[in-house]
C-alpha cells in the first residue's frame, strides 16, 4: 500500500485536485486502497474476457469504462468480429443477470417492454397480468439495434434514462444495475434504420469494433475450431458492480480536467459563439449528457489504471467515443469527404 501511495500522490499534488484529495482523505482514509482494489479486479476482468474475445483490447476496456460508470454502450462493426460475443462474455463472467433481444423489423415495443394478457380466475373473474418483457434484466443484448424500425428502437428511451417502463399507465420498474450494450451494423449496409438522435445520445459511448490484426485472428482460428470449449470464470458479482459505480462517483476531478471537458464538448457545438470551420462542417453537437458522460468516464478510466484521480489524458482518449454519435456533419463536410473523428480529434488536440 506505502508503493501504490507513493506513485500516486507525486501526481496529486501538483494541480488542483491535491485540495480535493486532503478532503476526502478526512472523510475516507481507505478509499486509495479500495481504488488498488477495484482496479485490479477490473483488468482481472478485461484479462478473462480477453482469453475469449481477441484483437480487442481498446474496446474491453472501453466498455468497462462505461458499465463502472453506469452507462450504455453502442458497439458498431461489421457482422463476425464477435461484438455479439463481447457481451455474452462480460455478463457471464461479471455475474449479471442478461437476455438478448435480436432486433428484427418486425419487432414490436412490446416485445421488449412486456404486455398486459387478460386472464380468467377459477371464480371466472377477469383481470389483466402483467407479462415482463426481456428488457426486466441487469444486462441486456440489443443485438443488430439498427434492423428494427425507429418506433421500436424507441421503446428503450425510458428504460435507458429512467430504469422503468409504462405499461397501460403503470409504472413498472427495472433490476439495477441495469445496462444496455446494443450491437449495430454500418449504415450504408441494407436493412438498417439510423436509430433517433435522442436514442444516440443516451448511449454514453460508441465503440467503434474494427478487424483483429493477424497474431490475434491467427489466435482465434486455434481457439474457435478446435474441440475445448473455454469455461469462463465469475469474477464479479451485481452487488460488487454497484459498489464500484458508487466508489467512481467518489474519486474527484481537478478543476483543470473539469475545464477541458467543457472546452472540448463546448467548442463542438455549432452556433454564434462557436469557430467559423465548426459552423460549416458540424450540423448538429453534443448537449450537456456529453459532459456528464465525460465526468463519469474519465473517473472510471483512472479506476481502470489504479489512479486516484482522472487526467486531460482521460479526457483525450475517450473524445472520440463520447462524442462521436452525438455529432452529425453538414452536407458540406459529407461533400469534401471529411470525418467526423478527425474533427474531433483535431479539437481534443487543442486541450492544454
Amino acid at each position: 500500500m506505502t508503493n501504490f501511495r507513493a506513485k500516486l500522490f507525486p501526481i496529486v499534488e501538483r494541480g488542483p485536485i491535491f485540495n480535493l484529495m486532503s478532503t476526502l482523505s478526512q472523510t475516507d482514509t481507505d478509499i486509495v486502497g479500495r481504488i488498488e482494489a477495484a482496479g485490479a479486479k477490473v483488468r482481472e476482468i478485461h484479462d478473462t474476457t480477453g482469453e475469449v474475445i481477441f484483437g480487442q483490447d481498446d474496446v474491453i476496456r472501453n466498455t468497462l469504462i462505461t458499465l463502472l460508470s453506469g452507462g450504455h454502450a453502442l458497439l458498431i462493426g461489421v457482422p463476425g468480429i464477435a461484438k455479439t460475443s463481447l457481451v455474452e462474455t462480460l455478463g457471464s463472467i461479471m455475474g449479471l443477470d442478461n437476455k438478448r433481444i435480436q432486433f428484427t423489423p418486425d419487432l414490436m415495443p412490446y416485445d421488449i417492454t412486456g404486455s398486459e394478457v387478460l386472464e380468467e380466475d377459477s371464480s371466472g373473474k377477469r383481470h389483466f397480468r402483467f407479462i415482463k418483457g426481456p428488457v426486466f434484466t441487469q444486462l441486456l443484448m440489443a443485438d443488430e439495434i439498427n434492423r428494427a424500425s425507429p418506433k421500436t428502437q424507441s421503446a428503450l428511451l425510458q428504460a435507458m434514462q429512467e430504469h422503468q417502463v409504462s405499461v397501460a399507465g403503470q409504472r413498472q420498474d427495472i433490476p439495477h444495475p441495469f445496462h444496455v450494450l446494443a450491437t449495430q451494423n454500418p449504415l450504408e449496409q441494407e436493412g438498417t434504420y439510423p436509430l433517433p438522435e435522442a436514442q444516440l445520445d443516451r448511449f454514453m459511448m460508441q465503440i467503434d469494433m474494427q478487424y483483429p490484426d493477424e497474431l490475434a485472428e491467427r489466435r482465434m482460428l486455434y481457439a474457435t475450431t478446435g474441440t475445448e470449449e473455454k469455461s469462463l470464470k465469475q469474477v464479479l458479482s451485481a452487488d460488487e458492480l454497484i459498489a464500484m459505480q458508487t466508489l467512481v462517483r467518489q474519486i474527484p476531478v481537478g478543476d483543470k480536467v473539469v475545464d477541458a471537458i467543457l472546452q472540448l464538448v463546448r467548442s463542438a457545438r455549432p452556433g454564434s459563439d462557436a469557430d467559423d470551420e465548426i459552423n460549416r462542417l458540424v450540423a448538429w453537437g453534443p448537449g450537456p449528457r456529453a459532459s456528464q458522460s465525460f465526468m463519469m468516464a474519465v473517473r472510471a478510466r483512472a479506476l481502470t489504471d489504479g489512479r486516484l484521480a482522472p487526467s486531460i489524458e482521460d479526457v483525450t482518449a475517450l473524445a472520440e467515443p463520447i462524442l462521436k454519435h452525438r455529432m452529425a456533419l453538414t452536407f458540406a463536410a459529407r461533400a469534401e469527404g471529411i470525418e467526423l473523428a478527425q474533427i474531433i480529434r483535431d479539437l481534443a488536440n487543442t486541450l492544454e
